[in-house]
């Protein structure tokens, strides 16, 4: 049984992973380790086995002394050699280091790490003995280890052996790397969770008013209290967070125009279904897993669940309950693609470096045209997923925001004590929890709270910074959306009901590649409103998604035919790249 990568506690990002042998990746390839080279690689490029490779051989001899089609050999040759150079070059990309922030070694009762639904005491601490189990299993990769792990109720752990895939394009999982997650006692987490207190207390107030004058109060509240603690690294303007920062992303373009990415409120055309991105969502007000017994309950996996309160009326996205609602169901790539559709529809300017730009008689199609994009989006989303489950599941194992909630309350009532820093023991947000609910409990926007997964990295923010870094190298990302399409820059009124025209100065500011950023932020974030994400799972796993997505389009490049020298756009730190 092939075992996952090992890892170490370290804090040089770049040194090398070695085994208990001393062999860079053995864990991992130990197999291929022992065959030549070019034998090695290409067996990791293809995944069949020397016999399959020897018939396969065999079988084009046969065809060629045939009288077969002409060139084949040669093509099947070509492709094979390809297929080797391409898997040698991604062989050759160092291992890193992957280390966690320590939290699970420095805590015995695992208190700073996931362990929803094993089995757990009355306040919510794991059984030392299923999480060993657990343990076990992450270090076999063993199918059969993974069945043994004790459960404490119905609700079963989703998927830990994706990140123990292989993906045949792009760089391997195991060698693309994500920071350690902020540790359980930092300034940093706590004020993570004083956001999400907030995000939580703030779930029902439309965006729009965040900049209405005089100010809302609860948004004034959360904006003075987020500014003035010790480690919080959400968007700020002059050192502040401000109504106009407040729970957004931080990458150009996050910071423009309204908080909603336009790519949300846009018409569309699924084929020859017109859609208006009015979406379902839930009733204000209803919030879950406030009672130590509904808590306790869920970190324990017994399920079923209620089902969420529907709103009977279709709305544009408006608030954080409605990005809340959209993220529990939504297709994962499917903000994504839906942005290709109003960016094809709309006839959005396509990157420069598009081959067929500048073509005198030919145009895209399955290279370079709309069902290339459109197909591509999707493989982005399954790459991704692979690559943060392994960091999931093998590397991190954090704990989610509504455990953390759990250690929160249990301090304050005094039924334990855990190290968790101040600014979230004695801050407003807590307190304002406290008053509306009785607990220190996060208020969840989901009956079921998270998934049953850990937190680190996040799914949802993997899969958008693979999709939205592809969607903005195949168009100019720097185009400026008020130049096609309709040029109306828009936004939900307070309701949801309909769209009004945003009238902000920087409305003609808008890119195609600041409302993808923005649309990716809008979805990672999201989550963290919802109450089952922190902000550093968004912005790192955005950044670890970027790196999947140049990794399949740097395969990808030797694949064509065309007169191609690359897809150029901005990353989303800002720099300019070349794929």
């Amino acid at each position: 049984m092939r075992k996952p990568s090992q890892h170490k506690i370290a804090t040089d990002g770049d040194t090398q992973v070695e085994d208990a042998s001393g062999v860079k990746g053995a864990s991992r390839r130990a197999f291929l380790g022992q065959l030549g080279s070019v034998a090695a690689a290409s067996l990791a490029a293809t995944g069949v086995g020397f016999e399959s490779v020897v018939k396969a051989d065999d079988r084009r001899g046969h065809e060629s002394e045939s009288g077969g089609e002409a060139g084949a050999e040669e093509r099947a040759s070509e492709s094979y050699h390809f297929r080797v150079e391409t898997a040698e070059a991604e062989h050759d990309i160092p291992i890193p280091f992957h280390a966690s922030n320590g939290d699970e070694q420095l805590y015995k009762n695992r208190i700073g790490n996931y362990s929803k639904a094993l089995p757990h005491n009355s306040i919510g601490e794991v059984n030392p003995a299923a999480y060993d189990g657990l343990l076990h299993a992450c270090e076999s990769g063993s199918p059969e280890d993974w069945d043994a792990v004790t459960l404490g109720g119905n609700v079963k752990l989703t998927d830990p052996q994706a990140g123990l895939a292989f993906d045949l394009e792009g760089t391997d999982s195991h060698q693309l790397f994500l920071q350690p997650a902020p540790t359980l006692a930092s300034a940093q987490r706590a004020g993570e969770m004083v956001e999400d207190y907030w995000m939580a207390l703030l779930r029902d107030v439309p965006f729009t008013t965040h900049n209405d004058s005089p100010i809302n109060p609860l948004v004034k509240a959360a904006c003075t209290e987020l500014s003035k603690l010790s480690d919080f690294r959400g968007p700020k303007i002059g050192g502040k967070v401000t109504p106009a920062t407040l729970f957004r992303g931080f990458t150009p373009g996050d910071l423009l125009g309204p908080q909603i990415s336009q790519f949300f409120l846009k018409p569309i055309n699924f084929g020859a279904l017109p859609v208006t991105q009015r979406f379902q969502t839930y009733v204000p007000g209803v919030d879950y897993m406030t009672s130590q017994s509904s808590w306790l309950a869920v970190q324990n996996g017994e399920g079923p669940f209620a089902a969420n309160q529907l709103d009977s009326q279709l709305r544009y996205l408006r608030n954080p309950r409605d990005l809340a609602a959209w993220v529990h169901v939504d297709v994962l790539h499917q903000a994504y693609f839906n942005a290709c559709l109003y960016l094809i529809d709309n006839a959005a300017p396509l990157n420069p470096g598009n081959p067929y730009v500048n073509s005198l008689n030919q145009t895209g199609f399955g290279t370079f045209g709309s069902p290339y994009l459109k197909a591509l989006v999707g493989e982005m989303a399954a790459r991704a997923l692979k690559c943060v489950w392994y960091q999931k599941w093998f590397v991190h194992r954090n704990l989610r925001p509504e455990e953390f909630g759990g250690l929160v309350h249990m301090t304050l009532s005094k039924q334990a004590h855990y190290p968790l820093h101040g600014d979230v023991l004695d801050s407003d947000a807590a307190a304002r929890v406290y008053a509306n609910t009785g607990s220190w409990f996060l208020p969840m926007a989901f009956p079921e709270g998270c998934p049953t997964h850990p937190s680190y990295g996040q799914g949802h923010g993997t899969v958008a910074g693979a999709c939205a870094t592809f969607v903005k190298a195949y168009f100019d990302d720097t185009a400026l959306l008020a130049n096609f399409g309709d040029g109306k820059i828009v936004q939900p009124s307070e309701d949801g009901l309909s769209l009004v025209p945003y009238t902000g100065a920087d409305a003609g500011q808008l890119t195609v590649g600041g409302e993808m950023n923005k649309i990716a932020a809008n979805v990672a974030l999201g989550r963290d409103m919802a109450g089952v994400h922190w902000r550093s799972d968004y912005q790192e796993s955005l950044l670890l998604g970027e790196a999947v997505a140049i990794s399949v389009l740097r395969d990808q490049r030797k694949c064509y035919n065309e007169e191609f020298n690359g897809f150029t756009f901005h990353k989303f730190d800002g720099t300019l790249i070349t794929v």
